[in-house]
């Protein structure tokens, strides 16, 4: 009796790890390169520890052929990496503000590195990333999509074949808002540039003798980083609420 109760318990358990480790992999805030493997796998372990004996009943026996094995191993990790990479397509967002305020305001040269995106990138963009991340924990949104780990048991239940034309709408969806959240977040930023470019390019024509590069680019940059001051709460804010909106897709609400 407790070789086949070790030996469901463990299938289950394997099943329940698979879907929420490849999710912490690569979410927001857990799945971050800078943070070490084991540290995401013991999380990993923790939250499927929780949520095994609740979806317990819900989960299927073991398959008796390999195929059938190696394909239900493979449904758990592909709803995993969809949970947590459309987060990490929302999270992009930011990054996609972030590379057209710096060309707006003249920050573009300003390379950085993003640790969120691996790789250089505009400071503007790195600011607003590590901001976004720093949001996700003060807000507890962290703990909104660990109820979201369960929740998927419910919009994608174990056994059956992921409908793969629904889960690829579901990430061009995301990776439209994410572009689409980019763009509004810099639209006055947009509307800046436009505007003080035809300006400098008015006084340009009008003053040819004026070292338009040395008198524009002072300038830029200190209304940049003046409108970023008005702006960055009430765009973070709606960073967030998108991000809150993307949980709940996978709660069910």
């Amino acid at each position: 009796m407790l070789d086949e109760f070790l030996s469901v318990n463990i299938w289950f358990f394997m099943l329940v790890f698979l879907r929420l480790g490849a999710a912490f992999m690569v979410v927001p805030g857990f799945g971050e390169a800078f943070i070490p493997p084991r540290i995401r796998l013991a999380i990993a372990l923790a939250v499927s520890f929780l949520v095994l004996p609740f979806v317990a009943p819900e989960l299927p026996p073991e398959p008796a052929t390999p195929v059938g094995l190696l394909m239900l191993l493979l449904g758990e990790t592909l709803v995993g990496l969809v949970m947590g990479g459309v987060l990490r397509l929302l999270l992009s967002a930011l990054h996609v503000a972030g590379s057209i305020i710096a060309q707006q305001s003249g920050l573009a040269a300003a390379q950085f590195f993003d640790p969120a995106q691996m790789t250089q990138g505009a400071i503007t963009s790195t600011f607003m990333t590590l901001m976004g991340l720093t949001l996700i924990f003060v807000t507890d949104m962290h703990h909104l999509f660990i109820e979201g780990t369960f929740a998927t048991y419910r919009v994608f239940p174990v056994g059956q074949a992921p409908d793969f034309g629904s889960i690829s709408q579901l990430v061009a969806d995301f990776v439209q808002q994410s572009f689409l959240l980019g763009f509004q977040i810099s639209a006055p930023f947009l509307v800046f540039g436009i505007t003080f470019y035809m300006g400098i390019g008015l006084l340009n024509r009008l003053m040819p003798q004026v070292q338009i590069f040395f008198v524009a680019i002072p300038l830029q940059i200190i209304l940049s980083f003046a409108i970023l001051a008005i702006t960055i709460g009430a765009a973070m804010m709606w960073f967030i609420s998108y991000y809150e909106q993307a949980l709940y897709r996978f709660l069910g609400e």
